[in-house]
């Protein structure tokens, strides 16, 4: 299926063809980076707000308070990045985008699906995608969203 998206320019369209599973997971790779950042912010915090300044006993309420904290976090970067343009940080250098399936901007709705289902699967909502027609993951499915490669503009 192509995907026909409005740009800024009123006639101009841009149009994207599902993304294969290696797009997807090369996106993810460079999102990993931004994931630490993250994950020691938020943990930087934890050990700075915990009176004794040690870290959180595993197994103990607070460890889960901070697992927590940080998968909020983590969704919060994705969703937002989605929500914008469409794409986080490790999307645009391969013109990958996250579409509602009409092609434009999705709602926070969807979002949110979209990320929990991707992530409480473990990344196994990704391998749908090797068998769907059109390249959409459980996660996409779930949230009626669509993971797009956006064609090369000519020079």
């Amino acid at each position: 299926m192509l995907w026909r998206m409005q740009t800024s320019a009123p006639t101009a369209k841009a149009s994207a063809r599902p993304a294969h599973l290696g797009w997807r997971l090369l996106a993810l790779l460079y999102d990993t980076v931004v994931s630490i950042a993250i994950l020691f912010t938020i943990s930087a915090l934890s050990l700075a707000l915990k009176p004794d300044h040690q870290p959180v006993q595993p197994g103990s309420l607070a460890s889960y308070g901070v697992f927590a904290a940080i998968w909020a976090g983590i969704g919060l970067y994705a969703t937002a990045s989605w929500r914008r343009g469409g794409q986080t940080i490790g999307m645009k250098p391969w013109r990958l985008k996250v579409v509602a399936a009409d092609g434009g901007r999705p709602d926070w709705r969807a979002l949110l699906i979209r990320y929990a289902v991707a992530s409480l699967s473990l990344g196994a909502a990704l391998l749908w995608s090797l068998i769907d027609r059109e390249r959409r993951g459980l996660h996409d499915l779930a949230s009626g969203t669509a993971f797009v490669r956006l064609d090369a503009r000519p020079a």
